[in-house]
């Protein structure tokens, strides 16, 4: 008989994990322009967040259900109407998912300073 040992994903594994998922929330473009509103504009109406290429209402609407899903944004209804508003930790998150920057050697000057 054969004993198979299943392995359980290292921390720095489940970390990768973790981080690839929220960051390819926030890579598709409909749901990156949602974000930038949000982020440059404050609180949303959902009436208000049609990006520069208008997308049906449907599509919007699943999208938006993708980032509160994902922790990115809330949503609050006022009556009929739905306003979305950028996760107070949102940016942080998303800063932390994406990679060091390696140390520069000393002595050299990186692009653009």
């Amino acid at each position: 008989m054969v004993e198979l040992t299943v392995l359980e994903p290292s921390a720095d594994a489940r970390v990768f994990q973790e981080a690839a998922a929220l960051l390819s929330v926030a890579a598709d473009p409909v749901r990156l322009a949602i974000l930038t509103r949000l982020a440059t504009a404050g609180t949303r109406c959902v009436c208000d967040l049609q990006p520069a290429e208008p997308v049906p209402a449907n599509v919007l609407s699943y999208h938006l259900k993708v980032l509160r899903e994902a922790g990115l944004v809330t949503a609050a209804k006022r009556g009929r109407w739905v306003d979305y508003t950028l996760a107070d930790d949102a940016l942080d998150r998303l800063h932390a998912a994406l990679p060091l920057p390696l140390a520069a050697p000393q002595g050299t000057v990186r692009a653009g300073r």
